[in-house]
């Protein structure tokens, strides 16, 4: 098929070149004239394992191209794919501006049959606006809405875009249905499912799975703060219920919260869309009570240990992505520690994998960067750890020890074992479980 993605974020690039993948001809439109020089000069511009193979590879055989023209992308193409940014507003709820506008762009340039589809995370209701949007040019020509929500994780985006959990598409369009599960069949070969549904469930489907994950990181969190008070041991607690299928293993991992381009986003949208609706849900405030707090658990232990004093302290930090493989630095933990860490007078040296240029576009010179994760501990008082790297998994503690000024850990995704800390002499501060004092 002749496919059209509007839009090369995360989501949109990903969606790209993998549908270029199983075939399809899929012309990528932005309106960045930089960006999109980038991507057809065969730059990736985003950080993401395994995309860079897929994309190059596509380029190459013809099936994926680039522009800044949005008639061109779409003169040939059935599908239209909208891959646009939906920040939230002030008052939380998503921005709808990007996806109805280049709605109403469409309603002027198409001249056939088109299948429009949401691959943005929207609030529900929102295909009803975009076929309004598309109508109110007053085109006469032929076309069906479809809401088709992503769920891709970074970090393994091509993995679950390839070989998909489910796909969930919402259509009230038998003809648009047909083309969508002939689009889909390569990616089910091996039986898992697509589900159809109405729009508007389909929106919903989208917002309210990443909000129950988010309220499953949460409430893992609020059991490791109790923790640390009663004397428990998070870990066996995680342990101990992760094998009860009914609750399952995955998203029961404490820290210091979660970020990202998604859960906080989509939380805050769904609590807007209820408010709307004149429903309270309580679960969701808490969650984003909770989760805010937790991002900066870590600093008032940093500051115990240093007897409320960070001035002249020097802090380094392992980790600046929201999370491990990717350099996504939206709403990432280790950025709100190091506002605190500033704040009190500390200076900070850090070292992520991929998304230390991100960061430098925000700080500038007033955090320091390293280039390997041992150069960051030269002379640091303490060393802070933010996100979950396999390089920071199983460090030389030797080179960690000689570099340090003190033997001291904040850990806070709890990657080493309270053991190990206390045989090898550290102070160590993780997340819900035993403070080792040396």
């Amino acid at each position: 098929m002749n496919i059209a993605v509007v839009g090369t974020g995360y989501v949109g690039l990903v969606t790209g070149t993998c549908f270029a993948e199983t075939g399809n001809n899929v012309i990528c439109v932005d309106i960045n004239e930089e960006k999109v020089n980038k991507m057809r000069s065969g730059i990736v511009p985003i950080y993401e394992p395994h995309l860079d193979v897929l994309f190059h590879r596509n380029i190459k055989a013809g099936r994926l191209s680039f522009t800044t023209k949005l008639a061109d992308a779409v003169k040939d193409a059935k599908i239209i794919f909208l891959a646009l940014p939906t920040p939230p507003g002030e008052d939380g709820s998503a921005d709808l501006s990007y996806v109805l506008g280049v709605a109403k762009d469409l309603g002027n340039i198409i001249t056939d049959y088109k299948v429009i589809v949401d691959k943005s995370t929207v609030p529900v209701g929102t295909a009803e606006k975009v076929k309004q949007a598309v109508l109110s040019s007053g085109s006469k020509t032929e076309f069906d809405i479809v809401s088709n929500p992503e769920f891709l994780r970074e970090g393994y985006a091509v993995d679950d875009f390839m070989k998909p959990d489910r796909v969930v598409i919402g259509t009230s369009s038998d003809k648009a249905k047909k083309i969508m599960e002939e689009l889909y069949k390569p990616f089910v070969r091996q039986g898992n499912p697509i589900f159809f549904m109405d729009e508007k469930s389909a929106e919903l489907t989208k917002y309210a799975a990443n909000a129950f994950l988010a309220t499953k990181i949460t409430f893992m969190n609020e059991i490791a703060n109790l923790c640390e008070l009663l004397g428990a041991d998070v870990d066996m607690v995680r342990i101990g219920i992760g094998s009860d299928d009914r609750i399952g293993k995955r998203f029961l991992f404490p820290g210091i919260g979660y970020g990202g381009s998604c859960f906080p986003k989509d939380v805050q949208a769904l609590y807007k869309s209820a408010n709307d609706a004149k429903y309270d849900f309580k679960i969701l405030t808490s969650v984003m009570d909770v989760n805010e707090k937790q991002k900066t658990t870590l600093v008032p232990k940093i500051k115990h240990y240093f007897k409320n004093d960070l001035k002249n302290k020097h802090i380094a930090i392992w980790g600046l992505a929201f999370k491990p493989d990717t350099d996504d630095i939206r709403e990432a933990p280790a950025l709100y520690i190091i506002d605190e860490l500033i704040s009190a007078g500390a200076t900070v040296t850090a070292f992520d994998p991929e998304a230390m240029e991100n960061v430098k576009k925000l700080y500038g010179a007033r955090i320091n960067f390293a280039d390997n994760q041992y150069d960051a501990l030269k002379d640091a008082d303490c060393l802070v750890i933010c996100t979950e790297w396999a390089v920071f998994r199983t460090p030389e503690f030797e080179k960690v020890s000689a570099a340090l000024k003190n033997k001291t850990i904040f850990d806070g995704r709890n990657l080493y074992s309270t053991q190990q800390m206390r045989e090898l002499g550290y102070y160590y501060a993780s997340v819900g479980r035993e403070l080792i004092t040396h």
